[in-house]
C-alpha cells in the first residue's frame, strides 16, 4: 500500500493503495465546521441534554438535587464539571431501564454488556438515537477509508454486544456491502476473506492475530489477500500491535473507540491518513479527562481518566460517564476542529499494583512484541508468594522459534520488563496455539492472589 504521510511509528509498506484522504465533498458538515461553530452547537445540546435528564431520569434528578445543581446552571461548557459524575455502578443500580428517558414504546433497541462482573448494563436507542449511530458508524468508517462500494468484512459480536449491529447499519450507511461473519469458525473468517475478497474487515486486534494464525496454518500468504485496512476496537492495544498486523497483513491498521453506556463504537475514530490518535466526534459527544482518584478536572495535554457526556442521545442520555480509561485530549489533526484522544493503553480499573509499581498489561504487550521468538499471545498471572505479590507471564512461542530458543527468550522478556517498568516477574515460553484464544475482548490478567 502507499502510505500516506503520518505520524504513525508503522513501517507497513507494500502495493495495496487504500489510505487517501476523504474528498472535503465527502465529510459531514460538522466535519468542516469552525471551532467556534462547533463549541455553539456542542453547548446548545449540553443544555438540551441536561435539561432532558433532570426531567425524565429520576436518577439524574436525584443526583443533581444532592450536589445542589440544576440544568440551568450550565451556561458555558466548563459548567459540566460542576455536574456529579455516572459511573457503570450507577447503571447496575437501576437495572434494568432505570436510566432510559423516553417511554418504552419510544424505544427501537436494546444492547447489554456481558454482565461478567456483575449485572450488565443495560443501554436503549430511540429511531433517532439509531439514525444518529449508524451515521457516525459511517462517517468513522469512512474516515479509515471506507468508501461506497467497498465491502467490509464484520468479525465483531453480533447480539447484544453493540460491535456487531452498530458496525452493520454503519457500513450499510456509508453506501458499503456488509458481510456480517461475526465471530468465531476462525477457519470460515480465512476462508470468507479469501473468497469474498473484502476491501476493509472490523475486528477485535487479539482476535484479528488469531486470524493471521489461521492464515499460517492453511499456508496462505496474508498479505495476498484484498484487505486493505482493519478497523479494530473493543479493546486496548498498542502501536507494537499496530507494527505486527501491518506488516503481517501488508494493509492500514487503525483504531475506533466506543463503549456501550454512551452509545457503543463509533465516538471516535482514527483518520487512515494520519494514524495519530482518535478524533472525538465532538459533535455529539463532550470529552473531559480528570485525576482518576479525585476527579479533578485536567486540561488538554495532561494524562488521566476521560468522561464522556453525550449531546444528542434520547433514549439514555449519558452526563459525565466515568469510562476508566486512560487518555489525555490533543488539538485536532485531520478533522481540525474535532479533538483528538491518544490512543487508549490502559484503564484505571486494570491497573496492577505490584510491590508499589503500577504496570498495565498493555505495557507487557509492547515488550512481548518487541522480543525476538515471542508471539503475541500471553497471559498474566498474579498470585501470592509469602508476603509478597507475584506476577508469572505465560507467552507462547512463534511457530518458526526453535525450542533451544524459549529459554533465551524468557530471559529477555524478563530483563526487559524489569528495566522498563521496574518489577521483576518469572516467564514460561509455552507451545503455539496453547492459550485460549478470544473470539471478542481479550482477557489478559488471572488474579489468584489470597484475598
Amino acid at each position: 500500500m502507499t502510505t500516506p504521510t503520518t505520524t504513525s511509528t508503522s513501517t507497513a509498506t507494500g502495493s495495496k493503495r487504500l489510505g487517501d484522504p476523504p474528498p472535503a465533498d465527502l465529510l459531514d458538515p460538522a466535519e468542516r465546521m469552525s471551532v467556534d461553530e462547533l463549541r455553539v452547537l456542542q453547548l446548545e445540546r449540553l443544555q438540551w441534554t441536561l435539561r432532558h435528564a433532570y426531567q425524565n431520569v429520576p436518577h439524574y434528578r436525584r443526583t443533581f438535587d444532592a450536589a445542589g445543581v440544576h440544568p440551568d446552571d450550565c451556561r458555558e461548557l466548563a459548567d459540566i464539571a460542576k455536574f456529579p459524575t455516572t459511573s457503570k455502578v450507577d447503571f447496575r443500580e437501576n437495572y434494568p431501564f432505570g436510566l432510559f428517558a423516553v417511554p418504552q414504546e419510544q424505544v427501537r433497541r436494546i444492547h447489554a454488556s456481558s454482565g461478567t462482573t456483575g449485572r450488565p448494563t443495560v443501554v436503549g436507542y430511540t429511531e433517532r438515537d439509531t439514525d444518529t449511530w449508524a451515521g457516525l458508524i459511517a462517517r468513522s468508517i469512512r474516515a479509515a477509508g471506507g468508501r461506497p462500494g467497498h465491502k467490509i468484512h464484520n468479525a465483531y459480536g453480533y447480539g447484544l454486544f453493540t460491535g456487531g449491529l452498530g458496525a452493520h447499519y454503519g457500513i450499510e450507511r456509508l453506501g458499503a456491502t456488509a458481510i456480517p461473519v461475526s465471530g468465531g469458525m476462525t477457519p470460515r473468517q480465512v476462508q470468507l476473506i479469501q473468497d469474498f475478497r473484502p476491501d476493509l474487515i472490523m475486528i477485535t486486534p487479539s482476535y484479528m492475530l488469531t486470524v493471521l494464525d489461521e492464515f499460517a496454518r492453511q499456508g496462505i500468504d496474508p498479505t495476498s489477500t484484498s484487505l486493505q485496512v482493519g478497523i479494530f476496537g473493543a479493546e486496548p492495544w498498542t502501536e507494537q500491535m499496530r507494527i505486527e498486523i501491518e506488516e503481517r497483513m501488508d494493509m492500514h491498521a487503525v483504531d475506533i473507540y466506543g463503549l456501550s453506556e454512551v452509545m457503543g463504537p463509533g465516538i471516535s475514530q482514527e483518520c487512515v491518513e494520519t494514524k495519530d490518535g482518535l478524533h472525538i466526534w465532538e459533535d455529539h459527544f463532550l470529552p473531559e479527562v480528570v485525576d482518576p482518584l479525585d476527579g479533578t478536572p485536567l486540561p488538554d495535554g495532561e494524562e488521566g481518566e476521560l468522561l464522556f457526556t453525550s449531546l444528542t442521545k434520547e433514549a439514555l442520555p449519558s452526563i459525565r460517564y466515568r469510562t476508566r480509561d486512560l487518555t489525555r485530549l490533543l488539538p485536532g489533526t485531520a478533522r481540525p476542529s474535532m479533538r483528538r484522544m491518544k490512543k487508549i493503553t490502559g484503564r484505571s480499573d486494570d491497573m496492577i499494583i505490584l510491590r508499589g509499581v503500577n504496570l498495565f498489561p498493555t505495557q507487557i504487550e509492547e515488550i512481548v512484541l518487541r522480543t525476538a521468538g515471542l508471539a503475541p499471545h500471553f497471559q498474566l498471572e498474579l498470585t501470592t508468594r509469602g508476603r509478597m505479590d507475584a506476577l508469572a507471564v505465560l507467552v507462547e512461542a512463534r511457530m518458526e522459534t526453535p525450542a533451544e530458543r524459549r529459554q533465551a527468550a524468557a530471559a529477555e522478556l524478563i530483563k526487559a520488563i524489569k528495566d522498563s517498568i521496574g518489577v521483576s516477574v518469572t516467564c514460561e515460553v509455552i507451545d503455539p496455539d496453547s492459550l485460549e484464544r478470544s473470539v471478542g475482548k481479550l482477557r489478559r490478567l488471572y488474579d489468584r492472589r489470597e484475598k
